[in-house]
């Protein structure tokens, strides 16, 4: 590095592209099988092709970086295994979007004109985020990236489902299910986002047959009484004991329902009655099969009502809702109608509200694959950091319900189940037959497709080579820790987990390393609707990778929601142009190629052995926090140490030694400032990689890139406890002499006379070896050291530190005369102040009609007025004695 033409301030944007292409080309980040060495191993949470970088990807993929250069580091043969998902649902409705531009609907083209247009799509958006990736500084092994839909991942889903269905695990059957009207598809339980709206509990009067009583029962959605099969009461609730096992007219639809009693009902909420609608509520769908009640569908897959729902057949269901509400109220039948503010579940992609429907579909039988996943985490094979984070995975575990795999797209893995179109009889096998086996008739696949989570649930193995025994697979698998969000634990973690066990014999991760999610600098979720959004590429264009990856990693605790503020961003910068500039001063000031073979420990100063011995130990604590996913603690202690320790004092000692080229001891101060800086970057380095590679390859080191070189690690040999001790006593007096200083409000160009009393030789002999930095680092104009305290001026003030106590004359720190006038001109301002606020505050006519807020400011005017007012009395008294 030609240190005098380099900018005096570090640019990321001329140097990130440039390492990282360098990082590129020598192979860095690739990863391969090693029996030299130990694996370690990160599969990406693979984000989805219609997708650009937010906050939760720069916070995850940041997570995940750190992890893995820090390993790479450690020598294990580290991989971070890259990939994207296929995303049926996003990808479909933007070619879909895309195609009504056109005029044209799916129906129009067909099937395989459709997934030729989606593959294009693909090839030229799918691959925006992985660049997006590159510019935060992954350092993913993009030699082996997989896509979700590529011929290996395809074949060990199709493996997978015919596997699990000649085990009897996966099914065809009508069950309830969420169904998006907007997509057209079943939706995952993660694709539903719930929303508190404005709306109302209609109260409905249901008839007892043979009698004038009613049942009152209360409903958030009016329309799906049409499908009514039952009311329900609780069976202890003394109200409707007596109606149990009666039968009540369904109004509109003038159907005979009968009562039932069942623990479900809450007594407390609403009538206590609740009307039955299996076939459009997951708990009524529940207690409809304990009852054996009839399931009747009225909606079709748009959101309009069918031919179930009478002569509302044909309308919206919200049309619907309101004729339904309009209808009851002609015949008497609408009791109260009261606002009700609810949880209402609505599709992520579209935002239409979903619909539980009962479909026909295909479902994974998850209670016996459960329970092995279960138990894998109960004997500490998969380990959740945060451990509470087991808790929420036991609770759905324990009570998982079946899956829904099928959706009702064309994007995506399609399901090998074959039908034939004249018997109906159903094939699943690898390939479709050329004829019915049963009546040799004609063959057709199934048009649904698999849920997105069902192909990703194997991406831990699947993307190693499985069902192949692959060496990759053999020895990268399992991996080492998963990285994810707390908001997917259900859905993709816990999938993995039996997903592995069941296919591969063992459990995909040892770790589940949980973060939570970015929130904006007032705390809230950061969303569309807010604008209060941050794009994660703005910030590194204009602030660099490393200060976005260093405010999204101070600070951050795992499993916790993280504030994220531009502050952050600009305190990474000033630490950035710190480093930046200290590396400027040392290799400034180093000589031209240093033989760094023939430094002498003997000749190390106290400060020397001081740095060494905390760099010592900061390398042993940095490591232990990174290795229990401390992450934010870890890059606080670097920070804290390159800041405040190197910069801050260690430079500031060791300048006397490289200014004077004669003097003795200054090719070991070279060296220290050399393997302290490079250290230091080291241990940076996995959190800020692009500052730190540019820094360390231009000092005196044999390796080539900061990323292949060595982790530190802790030496006895660099354990210096008594230099330390010597030094924190140093700093002590520099920072106690500089704190009466900015106490009395002394001028920087001030420098006053310093005493030192210490009864021991060794603090004295300390104190007088640092004569020289006490005065530049402290200001002082010279020392005095004594064993006793005569003759020390009786106004000198004080600071006392463990065996040394520090006088500073006064008369050394400001001009008496003029202090005391300074002082007696304050006291008479606040004497006028005080008589002022007292007049008011004791005028009766004042406090009774004066605004409160006016009195009250008065009022805090005098507490203030008062304190300044004695300890002016205070500081005068002392300065007069």
């Amino acid at each position: 590095m030609n240190v005098i033409n380099i900018e005096k301030t570090y640019n990321p944007g001329e140097v990130e592209e440039k390492l990282y292409k360098k990082w590129i080309e020598n192979g860095y980040f690739h990863a391969e099988v090693n029996n030299a060495k130990v694996p370690f191993t990160i599969v990406i949470p693979p984000p989805n092709i219609t997708g650009q970088l937010h906050m939760g990807h720069a916070l995850d993929n940041t997570l995940q970086d750190i992890l893995i250069r820090m390993k790479r580091m450690q020598g294990y043969e580290a991989l971070w295994l890259p990939g994207t998902d296929h995303a049926s649902i996003a990808t479909e409705a933007r070619i879909v979007a895309t195609m009504a531009e056109e005029g044209l609907t799916k129906e129009m083209i067909g099937r395989e004109e459709f997934l030729r247009r989606a593959w294009k799509w693909k090839e030229t958006y799918g691959n925006r985020i992985v660049e997006q990736l590159k510019r935060l500084g992954s350092s993913c092994d993009w030699e082996r990236e997989r896509f979700t839909m590529d011929e290996g991942l395809s074949r060990a889903v199709k493996e997978v489902f015919i596997r699990l269905y000649r085990k009897g695990l996966i099914y065809r059957g009508e069950r309830l299910i969420n169904w998006c009207p907007g997509c057209n598809t079943s939706i995952s339980d993660a694709e539903v986002e719930h929303e508190e709206m404005d709306g109302h509990f209609w109260h409905i009067y249901y008839p007892i047959k043979d009698s004038n009583e009613y049942i009152e029962v209360a409903t958030t959605r009016p329309e799906t009484m049409l499908g009514d099969t039952a009311v329900a009461v609780h069976p202890d609730d003394e109200r409707y004991k007596r109606l149990v096992g009666k039968t009540a007219i369904l109004p509109l639809m003038n159907r005979e329902i009968p009562i039932i009693a069942d623990e479900y009902v809450d007594m407390e909420f609403g009538t206590g009655a609740v009307k039955i609608t299996p076939a459009h509520d997951p708990n009524d769908f529940e207690v409809g099969l304990r009852h054996g009640l009839a399931q009747i569908n009225v909606m079709n897959n748009d959101a309009t009502l069918n031919e179930n729902a009478g002569k509302y057949c044909g309308m919206d269901r919200f049309e619907a809702r309101k004729q339904i509400v309009e209808d009851l109220k002609a015949l008497g039948l609408l009791g109260k109608v009261e606002p009700h503010r609810h949880n209402v579940g609505t599709c992520y992609r579209c935002n239409s509200i979903v619909e539980p429907l009962i479909s026909l579909q295909w479902f994974v039988k998850m209670k016996p694959l459960a329970e092995p996943a279960i138990e894998v985490v109960r004997q500490g094979k998969v380990q959740f950091v945060p451990e509470r984070f087991a808790k929420i995975y036991y609770n759905w575990m324990e009570n998982i319900q079946d899956w829904c795999i099928s959706r009702q797209l064309w994007w995506g893995h399609r399901i090998p189940a074959y039908y034939c179109t004249g018997c109906g009889h159903m094939v699943v096998d690898y390939d479709m037959p050329e004829k019915c086996p049963a009546c040799g008739g004609k063959m057709e696949q199934d048009p649904d497709t698999l849920d997105t989570w069902f192909s990703s649930a194997l991406w831990p193995f699947s993307t190693l080579g499985w069902p192949d025994k692959t060496r990759e697979l053999e020895y990268f698998y399992p991996t080492s820790v998963l990285v994810t969000g707390y908001d997917i634990i259900f859905f993709w973690v816990a999938r993995m987990i039996f997903s592995g066990l069941e296919h591969v014999g063992k459990e995909p991760f040892k770790y589940v390393f949980i973060h939570g999610i970015v929130r904006d600098a007032l705390g809230r979720k950061m969303s569309k609707s807010l604008g209060n959004g941050i794009d994660p590429i703005e910030i590194i264009d204009k602030y660099g990778a490393d200060a976005l990856r260093f405010a999204l990693t101070i600070g951050n605790a795992p499993g916790n929601d993280l504030r994220f503020s531009y502050e952050k961003v600009e305190s990474s910068r000033n630490f950035t142009n710190k480093i930046w500039n200290a590396s400027r001063f040392v290799l400034m000031n180093f000589d031209d190629n240093p033989d760094f073979t023939k430094v002498d420990r003997q000749k190390f100063t106290t400060a020397d052995r001081w740095i060494l011995s905390r760099l010592n130990k900061v390398v042993r604590e940095v490591t232990y926090n990174m290795e229990n996913f401390d992450l934010g603690i870890a890059l606080q202690k670097v920070y804290d140490f390159i800041w405040d320790e190197f910069c801050d004092w260690y430079i500031e000692l060791v300048k006397p030694r490289l200014y004077d080229r004669e003097s003795e001891g200054r090719l070991e101060a070279q060296y220290v400032l050399n393997k302290v800086l490079s250290d230091a970057m080291k241990l940076l380095h996995p959190f800020m990689p692009f500052i730190t590679e540019e820094i360390y390859c231009n000092l005196i080191n044999e390796d080539e890139s900061i990323m292949i070189s060595s982790w530190p690690v802790y030496t006895e040999e660099n354990n210096y406890p008594e230099a330390e001790k010597e030094m924190e006593m140093f700093m002590d007096i520099v920072r106690s002499i500089r704190n009466i200083k900015a106490e009395m409000n002394v001028p920087p160009s001030r420098k006053p006379k310093v005493i030192f009393v210490s009864k021991d030789n060794k603090n004295r002999e300390i104190i007088r070896n640092a004569e020289l930095f006490i005065r530049t680092l402290a200001g002082a104009s010279g020392i005095e050291i004594r064993n006793d305290k005569q003759g020390i001026p009786v106004n000198a003030v004080t600071a006392v530190l463990e065996g040394v106590e520090i006088f500073v004359p006064l008369e050394e720190l400001i001009d008496l005369e003029k202090e005391i006038e300074r002082l007696e001109k304050e006291k008479t301002e606040l004497e006028f102040e005080l008589e002022r606020v007292n007049r008011m505050l004791s005028n009766e006519n004042f406090v009774a009609k004066a605004p409160q807020k006016v009195v009250e400011a008065e009022k805090a005017k005098k507490d203030k007025y008062t304190d300044m007012y004695n300890k002016v009395l205070e500081r005068l008294a002392k300065l007069k004695k």
